[in-house]
């Protein structure tokens, strides 16, 4: 099902840094990869979705972890949350919100 992404300022400022450091490239294509998968298959294995219960979305909505990096010191996740969904008028458009974008706390 392709989903829509939506993301959160600190999001966004999340990922614009990751693109600006050049250091950074290989975390940038993970970080990209993973984004592609939640817009097709959220549940796709290596995504290794959970649920994260420490973290509640804005309006109180659950907030689910997906994996950018395994194995690694400092691996890279990617936080979001189901919604809002876009309404064309003729056809809703299932839409996910991504929250963060943050090495494992």
């Amino acid at each position: 099902m392709q989903r829509v992404l939506r993301f959160t300022h600190e999001a966004d400022e999340q990922l614009t840094s990751l693109e600006r450091d050049p250091a950074k490239r290989g975390v940038l294509k993970q970080v990209r990869k993973t984004l592609g998968l939640l817009e097709t298959n959220v549940r796709h294995p290596s995504l290794n979705t959970h649920e994260y219960e420490s973290l509640v979305g804005a309006k109180g909505e659950r907030v689910w972890e997906a994996y950018a990096q395994n194995d690694t010191p400092g691996a890279y996740r990617v936080f979001f949350h189901y919604g809002p969904d876009e309404d064309t008028g003729r056809k809703r458009t299932p839409a996910l919100t991504i929250v963060a974008i943050t090495p494992d706390p």
